[in-house]
């Protein structure tokens, strides 16, 4: 047998990602952009809409947020079991997609306390299987060593799609009506669908993309309860509860002070908020992927972005000018932007010849779906009973004790003496 006949040791077929076409590649691109405004359903514009066209109290409310984050913490590990067993992922990226924009259109259609959590759990259920069908349709194409630049380039995308659709959102919020908003994201699904039959599926490496490319691997997965025992993967998940339930309600409350404060102006401020974050994300994503090729530990970057919270939620009870809102929603692009490339480096890292990548994207999405149900459900309450100044301190405090649990127990998952990969063009 000739050295070009034998099998190519498993760490090489990274370098497969050339056979990954450029058409593949720019369809990623854009369900990374289309997507974005999908995958997260109206977000807190739900809570905008809610409060001035539908004048619900902040614990309803809080409710309705938390019944998307509930259900997508419940679909989470089935789902990303499901993408680590199958060759559909095309099809369930766009089929999730869709669901989400009929849950939507549920929403404006039936504004009714039951109608609203009923789509909301069908949003939660359906946005479950988008972030790990798309990291793993990643992974599959370009390999392990290109992971770092692609999930920096899948994040920069992602930003741009929210800034494009926060532009659209705020517009049409403000001259068409709140409605305009949900069929906004009807139109993302819509076009997601159909970007996603870009992406050649011959191209992905299925076996690659639920992880199984170390040599060690044995083909079958790690079995879970094993993965479970691992401490640096509970202390993970448990960070990445700490860092949602201090941050997800906030820009929901903040959207609820400046349609308290400022009603009529208050989509419009909010789109602004959402701008200026996702302006700071773009370029946030893009640095943490340079700072990561260039060895910056994974650690050490996600501390940066734990760091923010507690200063953003303070900073909230300081001020109800929209202004200073969108000003101060800027730490947000700094954080959210950090936590969206880091955090699947570090599963990926964790998970390294397991065979169980989207597993553990799961069980990393179900962390952040606790964090937020926890989040929205609780603090909107907290607002109810004592005031926005004690919501946003609450939601600080919380934040602060998530920073200091990381720093003490979570070791750095950045393999020693990794070598710099090259950038996606």
């Amino acid at each position: 047998m000739t050295d070009n006949q034998r099998p190519r040791p498993a760490p090489e077929r990274a370098a497969d990602a050339a056979q990954a076409s450029a058409r593949s590649l720019r369809g990623l691109d854009g369900i990374n952009v289309l997507m974005a405004d999908v995958r997260d359903g109206v977000g807190p514009y739900l809570a905008v809409f809610l409060k001035g066209g539908e004048h619900w109290d902040s614990g309803a409310i809080g409710i309705a947020m938390a019944a998307s984050s509930i259900a997508a913490a419940v679909f989470q590990v089935p789902a990303g079991l499901l993408v680590d067993g199958t060759r559909a992922k095309r099809l369930l990226i766009a089929a999730s997609g869709l669901l989400v924009g009929a849950g939507c259109l549920l929403i404006v259609v039936f504004p009714r306390f039951f109608a609203v959590i009923a789509a909301q759990a069908m949003l939660g259920a359906a946005s479950a299987v988008i972030p790990p069908a798309i990291a793993a349709v990643s992974l599959g194409l370009v390999g392990r060593r290109l992971l770092d630049a692609r999930v920096s380039r899948n994040e920069s995308f992602n930003h741009a799609g929210n800034l494009l659709a926060a532009v659209l959102a705020g517009a049409l919020g403000t001259y068409l009506g709140y409605s305009w908003i949900f069929y906004l994201v009807c139109a993302f699904a819509l076009a997601s669908a159909a970007v996603v039959t870009l992406v050649n599926p011959a191209e992905i490496d299925h076996e690659r993309a639920r992880g199984g490319e170390d040599p060690a691997h044995q083909r079958e997965p790690v079995p879970i309860r094993e993965l479970l025992r691992r401490r640096d993967l509970r202390v993970f998940l448990a960070s990445v509860v700490l860092f949602h339930f201090g941050n997800a309600a906030m820009l929901p409350m903040a959207g609820q002070v400046l349609a308290q404060a400022h009603p009529g102006s208050d989509a419009i401020a909010l789109s602004a908020c959402i701008i200026a974050a996702q302006f700071v994300m773009v370029g946030v994503a893009w640095a943490v992927g340079r700072a990561s090729a260039r060895g910056v530990g994974r650690k050490t970057i996600f501390l940066v972005a734990m760091a923010v919270l507690p200063l953003r939620g303070v900073l909230f009870t300081l001020t109800d000018s929209p202004y200073a809102v969108v000003g101060i929603q800027l730490l947000d692009g700094v954080a959210a932007g950090i936590f969206g490339v880091i955090s699947v480096l570090i599963a990926s890292d964790l998970m390294r010849g397991t065979g169980r990548f989207n597993f553990a994207q799961g069980l990393m999405a179900l962390s952040v779906g606790i964090g937020a149900a926890l989040s929205n459900a609780t603090a909107g309450y907290v607002v109810q009973w004592f005031g926005f100044t004690a919501g946003f301190l609450y939601l600080a405090a919380i934040a602060a004790g998530g920073l200091a649990f990381f720093a003490a127990f979570m070791p750095e998952t950045r393999e020693a003496g990794a070598s710099a990969a090259p950038a996606l063009a």
